[in-house]
């Protein structure tokens, strides 16, 4: 019996390899399914030297808007009637951006060399990601790859609106905060010292205030040094405690228990994950493999563990609705929602009006946030120009009043 290498997710997240023996792909991939792993690349392992040959060649990480271009051109292609190694080949000659014609250029001799497409882009899970690698491999088995494409595409336009909002909604205060530092910092190192001879002239002492305020600039200003070590060291803390595992945990249960940004996370944590498992069930991948792609995209650490536990329980006959109930961290709307579907036979329609119902849910989360944040960032710069007001004028209100 033939062995097959292989490649696979496991709990949403981690890649595994490993050989199977099966008569043919299609079986070793049923076999995979059933260790609870979602299959992304099967070679035989045969061919593995010659295709490992092929597959080293190098391909740019392309950002996401890059990627939204390459798979819209590529699915207009096709739509066209033209073969995938000839709208390769004209990617690769005629594409705008030096990173869609190495793409293109790339991928093209790979299919040349008798690989399928998805097995091609399954070598790169990193350049595609592998709800990508996922769906691509389903729409070519089903034979419609051009509607997969599209599905894709909408996905990505998809995540890319929800990333611009939730950038936007944070924008505004990050610029807020950068400009009253800068403030600050040319305050303290420039205008108190030229107030310092005058206030000594006095020959009274100086409120608490301004004398801080001085004092702290004079020193900044000798040893300027201390300010980028403090930018360089805050810069290294915020990385580590929103990348270490610990600390990036107990961050994500936090949040999730703040009003308003809890609902924000779930909105746009879940909006991307009924996205894609909608999308995934479209294209006709099985109910457990669609689930564990939507949890790739969950971005709050217990959400994902949460849902990956409900996972299991599917795979041992669970209903979804009724898994998901029990990970308590889903709304009861959506549950309702995916119960309906699954007990009408139309899952994948009442996915679509969860993301529906997501977005609008969080289109108005988005919008309370921008009118709070506003009068919020107002009182931090007017808390800041108080205080550097009171620490000009109170040395002068002294001397008027003696």
């Amino acid at each position: 019996m033939p062995t097959y290498n292989y490649k696979a997710l496991k709990r949403g997240r981690d890649v595994v390899k490993g050989t199977i023996e099966a008569a043919d792909a299609k079986e070793a991939r049923d076999k995979i399914r059933k260790m609870g792993l979602v299959p992304m690349d099967i070679t035989d392992a045969s061919a593995t030297g010659k295709k490992g040959a092929k597959g080293g060649a190098r391909i740019v990480p392309m950002s996401l808007s890059e990627r939204i271009e390459f798979i819209s051109t590529l699915q207009i292609l096709l739509q066209s009637g033209i073969p995938a190694v000839e709208s390769l080949m004209f990617m690769e000659v005629e594409a705008a951006k030096p990173k869609i014609r190495n793409t293109a250029k790339v991928l093209r001799t790979q299919v040349m060399g008798g690989a399928s497409f998805a097995d091609v882009l399954a070598r790169y899970p990193n350049v595609f990601g592998y709800i990508m690698v996922g769906l691509v491999k389903a729409g070519e088995e089903a034979g419609e790859l051009e509607k997969t494409l599209g599905r894709i595409k909408e996905l990505m336009q998809k995540q890319a609106n929800i990333r611009g909002k939730v950038i936007s909604t944070m924008m505004y205060p990050c610029f807020v905060i950068v400009l009253a530092t800068v403030i600050v910092l040319i305050m303290l190192l420039f205008v108190f010292p030229t107030f310092k001879e005058m206030f000594e002239n006095q020959g009274k002492n100086l409120p608490l205030i301004t004398s801080v305020l001085i004092n702290a600039g004079e020193y900044l200003k000798t040893n300027w040094w201390v300010l980028i070590i403090f930018f360089v060291s805050l810069g290294v803390f915020l990385w580590i405690i929103t990348h270490w595992t610990p600390t990036k945990r107990l961050l994500d249960r936090i949040a999730l228990k703040v009003p308003l940004i809890s609902n924000l996370l779930l909105s746009a944590n879940f909006s991307n994950f009924f996205s894609v498992v909608q999308v995934s069930y479209d294209a006709g991948i099985p109910v457990v493999d669609c689930l564990h792609l939507g949890v790739i995209t969950l971005t709050n650490s217990l959400l994902r563990d949460k849902i990956t536990d409900s996972i299991v329980k599917v795979q041992q006959g669970q209903q979804v609705s009724v898994a998901m109930k029990m990970t308590g961290v889903v709304p009861r709307m959506l549950l309702f929602m995916v119960s309906t579907g699954e007990q009408s036979g139309r899952l994948g329609e009442m996915l679509g009006n969860a993301v529906n119902y997501l977005d609008k849910i969080l289109d108005d989360i988005i919008d309370t946030l921008t009118k709070m944040i506003e009068p919020i960032m107002l009182l931090v710069i007017g808390s800041i120009v108080l205080v550097l007001a009171l620490a000009l004028y109170l040395p002068l209100f002294q001397s008027y009043l003696s």
